[in-house]
């Protein structure tokens, strides 16, 4: 447990407390006293000017010394002590983020919305499915989940600064559910989320994954991984994936292609599925995310 230190100001010594740079201090009476002695300068200036004119000069300079003491902070100077005071004081009184908030706050620029639009029976354009995306070049590239994309007509990315653009569908990687898109308009300070190597993730490591579940968002869950190597097959039965990462951060349907980021806020997984034994589709605590090398292999990234 950390002992937390209170802080208290610096104590000058008492003489320093009392004394004011380059004022008058009375000494002891068995001494002579500065008082008079300026006095006696004075009374023989009155004969002598130049004696005069020297005891000016002298209290000017004195004055200006102080002056610029007292402007350059008059008191004892800040020991290590003292600075280690006010930081810890600073730390045990202010309200610091929380590493969720932390990690969520540094991927959220990257992070996009997907809306897929397709024809109804009439023919009539109609929104045919909601997702997530994440940046991974500033030069628009997007990772999503293909089953996101699939079947759409058109399709319509919304990112972090409210900007829209169409966008292309240019790769795939079915066997990962995964598709690679790229915006056809770009935002200036399009930012791209940090990838990372998963390969020094353990079990209980903290995550986060952002996404629009439902299209509300971006929706901030966190939790933790609970498993590596995992095996998921789609609610149709139509195809299974392998070799995926466990976690249990809230996911729900519109979370699938968002990123699974670590405290750090670096992406280390695609979200791409999550389990449920009944037909309602809701989060009950297993979800899925690709590994984030079969993500970027996906889109001709180099393995880390």
């Amino acid at each position: 447990m950390r002992k937390t230190a209170k802080y208290s100001p610096s104590r000058r010594p008492a003489q320093a407390v009392d004394a004011v740079p380059g004022a008058v201090v009375a000494e002891p009476a068995a001494q002579p006293r500065p008082a008079r002695r300026w006095r006696t300068a004075l009374a023989q200036g009155a004969a002598n000017p130049r004696v005069m004119w020297a005891a000016i000069a002298l209290l000017s300079v004195a004055l200006i010394a102080a002056v610029w003491q007292r402007q350059a902070g008059g008191g004892a100077p800040l020991t290590q002590k003292d600075i280690d005071a006010a930081v810890l004081r600073t730390l045990t009184t202010q309200v610091m983020p929380s590493p969720a908030a932390r990690a969520a706050e540094k991927i959220r620029p990257a992070v996009v919305r997907v809306l897929s639009y397709g024809k109804d029976d009439k023919g009539k354009e109609s929104e045919q499915g909601v997702g997530t995306g994440v940046v991974i070049v500033d030069k628009g590239i997007i990772l999503t989940n293909l089953h996101v994309v699939q079947g759409a007509d058109r399709l319509k990315i919304t990112f972090a600064d409210g900007s829209e653009s169409g966008a292309t569908v240019t790769g795939a990687q079915p066997e990962n559910d995964l598709a690679v898109l790229q915006a056809q308009t770009i935002p200036d300070d399009l930012i791209a989320a940090t990838m990372r190597s998963t390969g020094d993730l353990v079990a209980g490591d903290q995550v986060v994954a952002v996404g629009f579940p439902f299209g509300i968002g971006p929706s901030v869950s966190a939790g933790v991984i609970s498993g590596f190597d995992r095996e998921f097959k789609s609610p149709e039965g139509k195809q299974v994936i392998g070799n995926l990462i466990q976690f249990d951060a809230a996911a729900n349907p519109g979370n699938s292609g968002g990123p699974l980021v670590t405290m750090d806020g670096e992406v280390v997984g695609i979200v791409t599925g999550i389990l449920n034994p009944t037909n309602a589709r809701t989060f009950v605590g297993i979800g899925f995310a690709v590994p984030i090398e079969s993500a970027a292999s996906a889109a001709g990234l180099p393995p880390f």
